[in-house]
């Protein structure tokens, strides 16, 4: 390529237990890419079954990057992802390789494709302090209603127990004058230094369901207990932003004597295909995603054959090899209903 020309970048997202990891690696094989991945929970160590985060085996040899990067209870921000992720694209795109973003954490592909300024609300001690009283006095479910009055799209993705974060929303609020989503549209300009194929897939909402539940039993049968276990006698306190990912506050609750075991198992169900349909809702968003409908395809071998046909036919594979196209046929599909 050209020394002026784009980076090409293949974006392969989609809801939670949809197959990304698995068609990735074997996309990156068919095309001499690598893997920089797209989930919020994935950057941490120590917590592998409830993130379904690949082992070694499952990664097929090919380099995966932001994956075990930092400790449970270590500082971390979309802003440092974007960072991060794009100094990783750079760094495959100049060794020859095809970079591959992976992941359901619609707010991390959005960081890295769109030109997103992060400054549009700094941080206000004295309000953030106000916040905290109120929740020491009243609890967290007052800031989390004063979060739903202000920003009912925010509340909706966040949960209560997670006050940082629930404070954060209402910071850009207050400062901003408006909601975080509407604020960061306005900054929110496409990237122009990557030349980009989305692809996006899924499957009917049924078949997800019965996937994710699936997932949730295999992780329980792994030793999810376990994990979430000595996560808590290592010193990592239940408040932390990556003790309330999915997987982890249900069976904390368990382990507090909350509820039954069948009734945590029975939660993170449900939260799981609430959080799979908010992925959907925000991936439906991108007008330019190509969705690869899962049950078309007998083997992630031939899911994975027609999305590297999709990128040879792209504008995006035909910068890279002008004098070869392959087709575009295949099971790839329109919007899911």
């Amino acid at each position: 390529m050209e020394q002026n020309s784009k980076i090409p970048l293949l974006i392969i997202t989609g809801p939670t237990a949809s197959g990304k990891t698995s068609v990735a690696v074997k996309v990156a094989k068919k095309l001499n890419g690598e893997i920089i991945s797209a989930d919020s929970m994935l950057i941490y160590r120590y917590m592998n079954i409830g993130t379904a985060k690949p082992t070694p085996e499952e990664m097929g040899g090919v380099p995966h990057y932001l994956i075990d990067i930092i400790d449970p209870d270590d500082k971390f921000s979309v802003q440092i992802f974007q960072r991060l992720a794009r100094e990783a694209i750079k760094h495959i795109h100049g060794r020859g390789k095809i970079p591959i973003l992976t992941g359901g954490t619609g707010f991390y592909i959005d960081s890295v494709i769109y030109n997103y300024d992060f400054g549009f609300a700094e941080i206000d001690h004295e309000y953030r302090n106000y916040l905290h009283q109120i929740a020491e006095e009243k609890g967290k479910e007052t800031v989390h209603n004063m979060l739903k009055q202000a920003d009912p799209e925010a509340s909706e993705r966040i949960h209560p127990n997670n006050l940082k974060r629930v404070i954060r929303a209402l910071e850009i609020v207050h400062q901003a004058g408006r909601t975080g989503s509407v604020a960061r549209s306005e900054y929110k300009n496409e990237y122009e230094s990557y030349d980009m194929l989305l692809t996006g897939l899924y499957y009917d909402r049924d078949k997800l369901y019965k996937r994710i539940e699936m997932r949730v039993d295999e992780m329980i049968a792994q030793g999810l207990l376990a994990e979430v276990s000595n996560l808590l006698k290592a010193g990592y306190p239940k408040e932390l932003t990556s003790m309330q990912g999915l997987g982890y506050k249900e069976i904390i609750g368990f382990l507090l004597n909350e509820y039954s075991l069948e009734e945590a198992v029975k939660i993170l169900k449900r939260n799981t295909r609430r959080f799979a349909k908010r992925q959907l809702t925000w991936f439906k968003r991108y007008s330019n995603i190509n969705w690869i409908d899962m049950e078309n395809y007998d083997t992630i071998d031939q899911t994975a054959d027609d999305i590297v046909k999709l990128f040879w036919g792209s504008t995006v594979g035909a910068e890279i090899q002008k004098k070869e196209k392959m087709p575009t046929e295949g099971n790839i599909c329109q919007r899911p209903k």
